[in-house]
């Protein structure tokens, strides 16, 4: 059995501006000093002296979070483009808020999230299905490579919505699971078979 400890990026500007970060890489997406300690706490309570791996996507984010993490364990870092958070397509760094205001029927009322037909109008966007297949596809590989291996995977809000979209199924109890908090943890197990355990979300310190 495989194990995943999923951590979701600290703080960003973006984060904190209410922006739509996507997959855009600037200075605006990297962490601010608020992500900054987010990560700092993390990694007082979490040393990676157990893990045999540490994946990241590739975004600055991440990769700043990752280091931060990383500093005591020394683990050889990978990246993977398979853990990029979803591309919203040219809604990538708009306001949140204004793309609620414009297109309120594509975004959920509580979370202020979108929903997955919001592809109707962001027409380059992933759609969840999409994302879900390429996490899944992560899954199953670093499963089958490190079948009793501990895994830390540095990743996005969206990105670890979808781990759990890939383990319960794309249903309205999954798409309107609010995204895990910055810095946050997510456990997951999974058998070489393709079983999936769920042993804890949004863990946060």
């Amino acid at each position: 059995m495989t194990t995943f400890y999923f951590v979701r990026h600290g703080q960003t500007l973006a984060n904190a501006s209410g922006l739509k970060q996507g997959q855009i890489n600037t200075e605006n997406t990297e962490l601010n000093e608020t992500g900054i300690q987010q990560v700092t706490r993390l990694a007082e309570h979490f040393d990676l002296d157990f893990a045999q791996h540490l994946v990241a996507s590739p975004l600055n984010r991440t990769q700043q979070t990752a280091a931060l993490l990383n500093k005591t364990g020394q683990l050889s870092l990978q990246t993977d483009e398979r853990l990029l958070e979803i591309s919203y397509g040219q809604w990538d760094g708009k306001s949140n808020q204004k793309l609620m205001t414009a297109y309120p029927d594509v975004f959920d009322d509580i979370l202020h999230d979108v929903l997955p037909q919001y592809v109707k109008y962001a027409t380059e966007g992933e759609t969840f299905e999409q994302v879900v297949e390429r996490v899944q596809i992560f899954l199953d590989e670093m499963t089958k490579n490190y079948p009793t291996d501990n895994i830390v995977v540095v990743t996005h809000g969206f990105t670890i919505k979808a781990v759990i979209m890939a383990t319960f199924g794309i249903t309205p109890a999954t798409i309107h699971l609010p995204e895990p908090g910055n810095a946050s943890m997510t456990k997951l197990t999974q058998t070489t078979d393709g079983q999936k355990y769920l042993h804890f979300f949004n863990q946060q310190y």
